[in-house]
């Protein structure tokens, strides 16, 4: 009876802390999710290193840590310098958001004559002026605090992928050994967060790289200031399905239109953005996921577009994996099902049949083959 009373304790300390300890991390859990997914992505170069290296375990890993901090570091540097250099031209330039005189004289009038009010040119300016105030004042305050969240979210993900990269097998092994389930259902959920890993990254950079190229065509085309500026906010914009690359070509339409009297260049950018730029992106993400994942093409876009919706950006990770993670307990149950009936288990690879290696260099007994061995 006291073990009973011993280990329900145990269980509720584990609860608690658990539940804590969610809340402690959920602030860094876009980084680690990402720090995993590189781990994926670039495993095959830290076990080529290890394997040519006759030194310790992390010089690999930090090799490789330095190597992926190049990789990105340096490309973002030189666009951010680029896009600053823009942005400094753009702010040196005329910054009071007036409209222009006939433009505004004419759409007053249409309001006035459709609602009976009395409205005047200066006015509106003035109230326009007022609410770029407005909008503007948040921007600048907000921005050194998402700078500082995003440097501290770099620096958490880098140190998570190098620890991840140098402790991963053993990491594994002490969770598998606490997870109440077979090894080798382990080892398949394992599988299929590195394939659908990689599916998510490439059709994510690859969406908003096609997004950012196709949205800067069209502002070189429309004759607008600052192209690489707006492809660069077109880009990570982009990383947000619909809404994140429509508001960076939605609001240069309306720059055309109503600040630089360019109707036609407005109305065939907002064209072009509506029907080429937002369209493509729910083309190559299901495209990409159902070529490098089970997932079939409506699933793919579904489980894009609900995750964004629930939880926001890191819904564009989050969401395939959740439903390739119930695809792969679907076929679990389904095998476990034909096994207490009797019936032979549906063929799913070796993560199932137990005859070959798991990625990552995993046995499928559900044992680590060895840390120089796997990822």
């Amino acid at each position: 009876m006291a073990r009973f009373m011993s280990l329900g304790v145990i269980i509720g300390l584990v609860v608690v802390f658990g539940l804590l300890s969610i809340r402690v991390m959920a602030s860094f859990f876009l980084p680690l999710l990402l720090a995993a997914m590189l781990v994926v992505i670039f495993g095959p170069l830290h076990r080529w290193l290890r394997e040519r290296l006759s030194g310790p375990d992390w010089l690999a890993a930090g090799l490789t840590t330095l190597f992926v901090l190049l990789l990105v570091f340096a490309p973002v540097g030189l666009i951010a310098a680029r896009a600053i250099g823009d942005a400094v031209e753009m702010f040196q330039g005329p910054t009071d958001p007036r409209l222009d005189p006939m433009v505004l004289e004419r759409l007053v009038g249409s309001v006035n004559e459709a609602t009976g009010l009395s409205l005047t040119a200066d006015a509106v300016n003035g109230e326009l002026r007022q609410v770029a105030e407005e909008v503007m004042a948040p921007i600048a305050t907000g921005t050194p605090v998402v700078i500082v969240k995003a440097v501290i979210g770099l620096v958490v993900m880098a140190v998570s992928f190098f620890y991840f990269l140098l402790d991963g097998p053993h990491m594994t092994a002490a969770v598998t050994r606490l997870i109440p389930l077979d090894r080798r259902y382990q080892w398949q959920l394992l599988a299929e967060f590195e394939e659908i890993s990689r599916a998510v990254v490439s059709s994510t950079l690859l969406a908003a790289v096609v997004q950012a190229a196709l949205a800067g065509i069209g502002y070189a085309v429309a004759g607008l200031d600052g192209v690489f500026l707006l492809t660069m906010l077109t880009f990570f914009g982009a990383m947000v399905p619909f809404v994140g690359a429509a508001m960076i070509w939605g609001a240069a339409s309306l720059y055309l239109l109503f600040f630089a009297q360019q109707a036609w260049a407005a109305v065939g950018l907002a064209l072009w953005g509506g029907l080429v730029v937002s369209t493509i992106d729910n083309v190559i993400k299901p495209l990409v996921l159902q070529g490098q994942s089970k997932l079939h093409p409506l699933l793919a876009l579904l489980s894009v577009l609900g995750g964004v919706g629930t939880l926001g950006p890191i819904g564009v990770f989050v969401g395939p994996i959740v439903v390739a993670f119930l695809q792969a307990a679907l076929t679990m149950l389904q095998t476990e099902l034909d096994s207490m009936s009797g019936q032979p288990a549906a063929d799913s690879g070796p993560a199932m049949a137990g005859d070959g290696p798991l990625p990552g260099g995993k046995t499928s007994d559900g044992e680590v083959a060895s840390h120089r061995d796997s990822t």
